[in-house]
């Protein structure tokens, strides 16, 4: 395992101002944690603070919204990000989950407050309020079209809004214990949810039926995820022709991240099961890489990157603290992690440092969004990609959103 580098979660406007500081720590496995501090000198006339450091830590690069740190000594470098806008009176509790539209022009979120609302990605203005559900709304996410969102909560549904009215247009019921995740089949003909009861279901949107469970796994199911196999991948064959109502299903595989410490693969269109990994612990969340690499986070903070191809044992392991990995993203080549710890941050194979996305504390950061809609900065002739991360500080949820 790496060396690993923290700073203090709101440095970017501690080191604005003058003889601001900052503490930032590397902690290596097996070693004293090394503390230092980051001291701002003044604010050019471009708004970028000048810092020194104390010994043992180098300041590479630094913008109006980034610091890149390295440890010389631990050959370890961090760049630090903070974000250029949070909403904060979105919800009044801790934010669950988050998606945003497919134009990114919407956002919709659920909350520990007992609400899910649609709001501007620009501004955060509410848009609509979705009611329905009884209890928390675990999981929300918008189709393909953008027009449509998904959800599923405690109570058991999995409902289908209109973003545009509100309107909640089918509510499908089959499970027995509260839904955990969902997945959406190519353009939204079907839909997949998994829960509590262990279960994940495949579901015809057109006529509000379950076309069947695609695994029955005897524990909760905390988190799926759908991707395309390699065509070496041998998916089985369904016992019974699938239905008409079957859409997109065929050489897909469905990802199932287990609490009894089990990682599993089900052909979806077969239901038959592709592969079974057993982990450290409860796993909570899952996705594909690409057609072949995939990775699983566990509670207690293992990140697993497999090769479906041959998951007897793992390709690597990444282990940041040991704090529950919550989420796991595909970002570039690479890939974006949040744990329970209030850590977010970004791994590529192109780049010699982690991103690290600050600001969060020591809240957990649950759920964790890109969206792929480039910008270009005519004035510094920049080109962006904007993130979006939602979290809970202790007095409401916040969600925000980072250049990277």
């Amino acid at each position: 395992m790496a060396a690993t580098m923290r700073i203090q979660s709101d440095w970017n406007q501690v080191l604005r101002r003058n003889e601001g500081e900052a503490w930032l720590s590397c902690r290596s496995p097996g070693k004293s944690t090394l503390y230092g501090s980051l001291t701002c000198q003044g604010v050019g006339s471009d708004g970028i603070p000048e810092i020194s450091t104390s010994e043992g830590f180098v300041v590479n690069e630094i913008t109006k919204k980034s610091i890149l740190v390295s440890c010389p000594h631990e050959n370890v470098s961090t760049k630090f990000l903070a974000p250029y806008t949070s909403f904060c009176r979105i919800h009044q509790k801790s934010i669950i989950c988050i998606d945003i539209s497919s134009g990114g022009g919407l956002g919709v979120s659920s909350s520990t407050d007992g609400t899910m609302k649609i709001w501007q990605a620009a501004n955060g203005e509410i848009r609509r309020l979705l009611e329905g559900h009884v209890y928390d709304v675990n999981c929300c996410r918008f189709f393909p079209s953008g027009l449509v969102v998904l959800s599923g909560g405690m109570d058991a549904q999995l409902k289908i809004w209109s973003a545009e009215d509100a309107s909640c247009v089918v509510t499908f019921k089959g499970h027995k214990g509260g839904i955990l995740d969902t997945a959406i089949v190519d353009r939204g003909r079907n839909v997949i949810s998994s829960s509590r009861d262990g279960t994940a279901r495949l579901w015809d949107c057109g006529k509000s039926a379950c076309l069947g469970i695609v695994a029955d796994c005897g524990s909760p199911v905390n988190g799926i995820a759908l991707g395309v196999a390699d065509n070496t991948i041998n998916l089985g064959s369904p016992e019974n022709a699938p239905s008409e109502r079957e859409i997109g299903t065929e050489g897909k595989i469905l990802l199932l991240a287990r609490e009894d410490k089990k990682l599993q693969g089900v052909g979806l269109q077969s239901r038959q099961p592709v592969f079974l990994f057993v982990g450290s612990d409860a796993f909570n969340c899952c996705t594909f890489l690409s057609s072949i690499y995939l990775l699983a986070g566990t509670q207690d903070g293992n990140i697993y990157q497999l090769d479906v191809r041959n998951t007897k044992a793992p390709v690597q392991i990444i282990h940041r603290s040991g704090a529950p990995v919550l989420c796991l993203l595909p970002y570039r080549d690479g890939f974006i992690a949040s744990q329970g710890d209030g850590t977010c941050f970004i791994i590529q194979q192109d780049l010699d440092h982690v991103i690290d996305l600050t600001e969060a504390d020591c809240d957990p950061v649950y759920k964790t969004f890109a969206e792929f809609r480039i910008h270009y900065n005519i004035a510094f002739g920049e080109v962006h990609e904007l993130l979006s991360v939602a979290n809970c500080p202790v007095h409401g949820g916040t969600s925000r959103i980072s250049n990277c």
